[in-house]
């Protein structure tokens, strides 16, 4: 899986994509952003509807890090959402 690092206020973020599939397929993704490891990790969880490709990675990768940044600042926690199951 294809994943990409972001750095939001001084901090280092691993984006990848969800791999959830919404009723819109191709028209709206999703990613994930995760900080940390073990018990500590923080995930948050954004859609995005693409401007380019039509498939998650290739669109995750023709993102500019100041359009991922964009999106972090519209996520949710990661217990708000399907795609993670609504885990903390």
């Amino acid at each position: 899986m294809p994943k990409r690092e972001v750095e939001i206020d001084g901090e280092r973020w691993e984006v990848v994509p969800s791999g959830r599939v919404t009723a819109y397929d191709r028209d709206e993704f999703s990613l994930t952003f995760i900080r940390g490891t073990g018990p500590d990790r923080e995930r948050r969880v954004a859609r995005y509807s693409p401007l380019g490709a039509r498939i998650a990675e290739v669109s995750l990768n023709e993102l500019t890090p100041a359009q991922l940044q964009s999106l972090f600042r519209t996520s949710q926690p990661a217990w708000t959402a399907p795609e993670t199951g609504y885990r903390r």
